[in-house]
């Protein structure tokens, strides 16, 4: 198959060959072998699914949370000619309808659909109809009560399997633990385990952790040395991204900002602005990133402390794409690890809390109890949380748990632009313009004008149909309305609100809870999670990417040469095993009891007097060991 699916990738995607493992895995998918791919951020893992998708028979169905994902990839899709469709939150029953009669009638290669989707009666019904090939899970971190983000929707893909007996599986995602790893495929029911993983390692790219007061300060000084490609700033809230940029701006960097509480015409416009590279540094929250394909980011700076080192390695990880010498730093001041703690324990509000703020949102939405399913409504949770006197920072929590338990999607201001697809077949077209004359010029403006609006939903903008045929926009939108009453043609006005939509209905307070996967064992599992990154933020001994590269499975032992950790060995004349040695020697000393110096380089006889009071010295700078004001010497017990 190798000749065919490289013409694939080729005709396609415009590669005239695979990335390393890429092959492989296609080769797996095609064998009809339950497959998983671990492949680091832009290790190019959608191609893994798509070629072997469209060697064979069928329609591929992807299985992913982010919606900005999919329809970014049903856009690609659709450009390069491949039929293609996405189903998630805030959509039109009738764009949704229509989207699973064309994947039942064999007219998509590409179905994607978040994974609330799953179990829905109309889903399961579109599914039998399908002649599936392939069934590809993105994200499939999101299965495993031990992955970071957990998903329990997620745990439904393995029951949709007995529809498609005999479909392969193929899991993907960027970042997994081995217990996540083994985790993944007995969730999704692998046949037997097969695993495709490249190594963690970006040789390439350098994380460094600086323990700065200053951090502002620092920042500037390091994108005034970037003299080439672009960066972005990670923080946690989204009033910091404006203040950030503006600082930035004011000391001769080109910035701006982006988080989801912008509307999606000023987030995709800045995004592309930086993609352009009409703006160097992006200032952002976690919400950016996704999806994004940039290849000369040359640096990537974190001024919070992130949830998780998964979370940090998937954001450092967008830089240097291009396999150009890129850094990562991570900022880290005194009061940072107590902040991350707080931030945990707000994460998960008390249970009663979250009943309450429950009840409120239905509501607020005006959702008897019992019914809502199925149902999107437009939410400003601003509005919300002033409405109600809750605080802001506990709806938003409390809305992300909600929605991991799988009662309600959420989805940002969507920028849906306006769409219309005419209903009425061609038979009826003309007695239709008879009967209806005043709608004759709008009607035939679609026809001419919109190819495709006759089998599927096309884009319009009522500006550009009210110049071209003449008529005034108000009456544009007027008539366009009057014909979807008329069932000939259905017509989405645009909407650039955020959204809710309820998986299930409204639930009676009384009986609302949370299941352990959701609320007590993830909460569990993220104070771990916190753990690392502040043992990862306090090892000031051991080579950055040695650390991560451990957290993820791989014991390798050679050190970049180059992160913080390195840099400070680097300026030292004894090698690697010296220090070893010397360092261990030292931590042995002073656990049995204090020292001065004087009596710990008399006791490390094996090693010459100048490299023991060089690796003291190293231990010191470091916070590895202390010196209090008498020059007695012990070992920090906070360090690891």
């Amino acid at each position: 198959m190798s000749d065919i699916t490289r013409d694939i990738l080729l005709r396609y995607w415009g590669y005239p060959s695979f990335r390393p493992l890429q092959e492989d895995i296609v080769d797996s998918v095609i064998e009809g072998r339950d497959t998983l791919a671990l492949l680091p951020t832009g290790g190019g893992k959608s191609i893994c699914f798509q070629v072997p998708a469209m060697t064979m028979e069928g329609i591929c169905i992807v299985i992913t949370p982010l919606i900005s994902l999919m329809k970014d990839q049903v856009m690609h899709l659709k450009k390069n000619g491949i039929p293609a469709a996405a189903i998630f939150s805030g959509m039109h029953r009738s764009e949704i309808e229509v989207a699973y009669n064309q994947a039942a009638f064999g007219m998509l290669k590409f179905l994607y659909v978040s994974p609330e989707r799953l179990m829905t009666d109309a889903f399961i019904e579109a599914l039998k109809k399908m002649k599936v090939n392939l069934l590809a899970v993105d994200e499939s971190h999101c299965i495993s009560q031990w992955g970071y983000d957990f998903r329990p929707p997620y745990l439904k893909i393995a029951e949709i399997r007995k529809y498609i007996p005999n479909t392969p599986v193929m899991a993907l995602t960027a970042t997994a633990t081995p217990k996540v790893v083994d985790d993944i495929q007995y969730r999704l029911g692998f046949k037997k385990s097969n695993v495709f993983q490249t190594s963690y390692e970006r040789k390439n790219l350098t994380y460094n952790v600086i323990h700065e007061a200053d951090k502002f300060g620092l920042m500037q000084r390091l994108f005034s040395k970037m003299d080439r490609g672009s960066g972005i700033v990670y923080v946690r809230s989204r009033k910091r991204t404006k203040v950030i940029a503006e600082w930035l701006q004011s000391v001769g960097t080109s910035a701006t900002y982006y988080h989801a509480g912008l509307d999606a015409k000023t987030r995709d416009g800045r995004q592309q602005q930086w993609m352009e590279g009409k703006i160097k540094v992006m200032v952002a929250t976690n919400a950016f990133g996704m999806g994004i394909d940039k290849p000369d980011v040359r640096l990537v700076v974190h001024l919070d402390l992130p949830d998780s080192l998964e979370a940090y390695f998937q954001e450092a990880g967008r830089a240097g794409r291009d396999l150009q010498e890129s850094e990562a730093f991570l900022l880290v001041a005194d009061t940072d690890v107590n902040k991350l703690k707080e931030n945990l324990q707000s994460s998960y509000p008390d249970l009663n809390r979250i009943k309450l703020i429950y009840d409120a949102l239905g509501n607020y939405l005006q959702i008897p109890i019992g019914a809502g399913e199925n149902q999107s409504y437009n939410f400003n949770i601003n509005d919300f949380a002033q409405y109600y006197n809750f605080s802001l920072l506990e709806v938003f929590n409390t809305i992300n748990l909600i929605e991991r338990e799988g009662l309600i999607a959420t989805s940002e201001s969507l920028n849906s632009p306006s769409k219309v697809y005419i209903k009425a077949n061609r038979e009826d077209l003309y007695r239709f313009q008879l009967e209806y004359k005043e709608y004759d010029i709008i009607i035939k403006y679609l026809l001419r004008s919109l190819p495709g609006v006759l089998s599927d939903f096309v884009n319009i903008r009522e500006e550009v149909v009210s110049h071209k045929t003449g008529i005034p926009i108000d009456k544009v939108q007027q008539q366009l309305n009057k014909l979807h009453n008329l069932n000939f043609l259905c017509y989405i006005p645009r909407n650039d609100k955020p959204q809710i939509q309820y998986i299930r209905e409204r639930i009676d307070s009384r009986h609302f809870t949370l299941s352990e996967d959701v609320y007590d064992n993830r909460k569990e599992d993220a104070n771990k999670r916190v753990q690392a990154v502040i043992d990862f933020v306090n090892n000031n001994g051991e080579c950055r990417s040695v650390q991560l590269l451990r957290y993820f499975g791989e014991d390798i032992k050679k050190r970049c040469g180059k992160c913080d950790v390195c840099s400070s060995k680097n300026k030292m004349t004894i090698n690697d095993r010296e220090y070893q040695e010397i360092s261990e020697r030292i931590v042995n000393e002073l656990r049995d009891s204090d020292s001065s110096v004087y009596e710990v380089v008399k006791k490390i006889k094996s090693h010459h007097e100048e490299k023991v009071i060089e690796t003291l010295r190293w231990m010191l700078d470091n916070k590895i060991i202390e010196q209090d004001k008498n020059g007695i010497l012990k070992k920090n017990d906070s360090a690891t």
